[in-house]
Parts: structure tokens; sequence; C-alpha cells
């Protein structure tokens, strides 16, 4: 593991931290500063000559911010003459972009890609991304990870029956599907229409949940006005305790006022793919780790052993 160095930018140190513990190695020593006027300062401390250089770095808010620490901090490590450079993006931001569905829009996830490459990343490692076909616009090689085995695992240990796994539209159908299927239990659609992009209403259920324990699974959850809409339908379709498993915990704007309100939610569960802050810390939020899916992934590609196994 001499040959491996793994850095952080200002996002997550916490879990860039977490990683190099799993790994059994010191986190590498970067500068990530600001100069007077604002502008991102960066200065590799360390020596990465001939190294394997991992830099995590999660595109969470602030998003600008976040993703221009990652692009010059790769841009550093090129210049410093790193052997590889892998972007671990745990959570990959501007990913709700990804295909021209009203005119005059762009392709925002397509353009961070490109920014990527041409900074100088020669493989990205990100964990599930908002929408599959973003692994498409990378000319580089993509592993794309899935947070199901630390939910799964977390399910299993508090021993929940008569479950159901519920997908919050018909897009979240294949990631419902492979919970179903991996924990045992039945599948339910929550069929919604949309009166305008910020006010979704759910309209009824496809599926058997009534008597049942229900779990929510979703990729990410921003202001929750989804979530909460679904969960006020379960309950009223007859569902016992309700949980939701959504891997990257955005949680903007009135998202905790709204977790207050909904008491139905017996629980929310997410990853720390996104840092969770002060003001956002709640009870009813449980945080699971995915250190340990993200260092073995390292350690794998470090060593040039397949990592299909951990796409499950």
């Amino acid at each position: 593991m001499d040959k491996i160095a793994v850095f952080s930018g200002l996002a997550h140190p916490e879990l860039a931290g977490n990683i190099c513990k799993c790994l059994k190695i010191k986190l590498s020593d970067a500068f990530v500063g600001r100069f007077s006027e604002g502008e991102i300062r960066v200065k590799i401390n360390d020596n990465v000559r001939g190294k394997d250089v991992f830099i995590i770095q999660p595109t969470c808010p602030p998003s600008n911010e976040n993703l221009m620490e990652l692009l010059i901090m790769i841009d550093a490590m090129k210049r410093a003459s790193a052997t590889r450079i892998t972007a671990v993006i745990p959570y990959f931001g501007y990913a709700r972009q990804d295909r021209k569905d009203q005119p005059r829009v762009p392709i925002t996830a397509k353009l961070v890609a490109n920014l990527l490459t041409v900074a100088g990343a020669n493989r990205i490692l990100t964990m599930d991304l908002h929408a599959g076909q973003i692994q498409g616009f990378f000319d580089i090689p993509m592993d794309h990870l899935f947070a199901i085995g630390v939910f799964i695992e977390y399910f299993k240990k508090i021993n929940l029956k008569d479950l159901v796994i519920v997908s919050p539209d018909v897009g979240g159908i294949k990631m419902a599907r492979a919970y179903a299927k991996r924990i045992g239990a039945s599948l339910a659609i929550i069929d919604k229409r949309r009166e305008s992009p910020a006010k979704p209403e759910a309209m009824h259920i496809l599926g058997e949940v009534d008597g049942k324990n229900a779990i929510i699974v979703d990729d990410l959850i921003a202001t929750g006005s989804s979530l909460f809409e679904g969960v006020h339908a379960l309950k009223k379709a007859g569902a016992k305790n309700i949980y939701a498993a959504i891997s990257h915990g955005v949680l903007t704007g009135p998202a905790i006022e709204r977790l207050d309100e909904c008491k139905e939610l017996k629980e929310l569960v997410i990853t720390d793919s996104i840092p969770l802050d002060g003001k956002k810390k709640h009870e009813r939020i449980k945080v699971l780790s995915v250190a340990e899916l993200l260092c073995e992934a390292i350690k794998r590609i470090h060593n040039e052993e397949s990592i299909s196994c951990l796409f499950d």
C-alpha cells in the first residue's frame, strides 16, 4: 500500500478519514483553502510522483465550490506526476439534468463528466447515480457502486416482519425490485401525478401494503416533498411502520421541518455519502457508513482486481 495516496477536499474529510482507517493508511496531506478574493487555493504537501491517487470529494452543496475544489485538486495531482488519479465521488452532483427533456436546457451531467476528464482524472468511482445512463457520459473508466448491501444489512438487524419494498415512482422500480429480491419482500409502487415540479401529489398505491411494514427506497432526498407525500399515501392505504432508505441525504430547504411534521415515517435511513451537519441532525434520521464499501473498491482498483462483486 506504499504506492497509494488518499486525499480529501473540504466536502467530507470525515468520510475520507474513515476510508483511510479501513485501508490502514494515513490520510495524505493537502492544503485546500481560499485566496483573499475567494478563489480556491490548493497545495499538495505530500509527494505523489508515481503514486495511485484517490481524491475523496462528494459534489454535494455547496456544489459549485466542491466541484471546483475537486477539479483543481485533480489538476494539481496531474502536474505532480501521479501515475493514476481516481476521483472518488460518493455523491455525484449535477446528475438531475441528464437529458434534454425540455427545449433549450443543458445536459449538465455530461458537462461535469467532460470537466473531470479534461482536468486529468483517469477514473471515476461513484455510488447510486441519479440516472444510470450518466456512466455513458464518461470516456474514462467509471465504477458505479450501490448502497443496497449496507441498507439490507441494517434492516436485517432490526428484524422487520411482513415487509414490502416501495418504489416512490415508476422510475425507481428496478432499484425497488433489487431490494425486494435481496430481502425476500413483496413490491409496491406509488403512482403519483405532479401538479407542479415542486408539488407532487401521491394518487394511489400499486401493490398490497395493508398491515405490512413498508420501506421506501430511493437514491436521494432533497426537499422531501415526494417522500412525505408517499408516506401519507402508504399510511392511508393501511401500512404499519414506514421506513425510508435513501442513499444520499441532501436534505435541502424545508426537508427537516417536513420530517418533523411527518410522524408517520418511523425512520429515515441515509448513508454518509454527504456530511450531515448539526442543523440537519434528527432523532429519526439514521446514518449508515459507506466507508467500508468505498475502501474495498479502492483496494481492488489499486490491486487491479475485479470489483464487479461490489456492484450488486
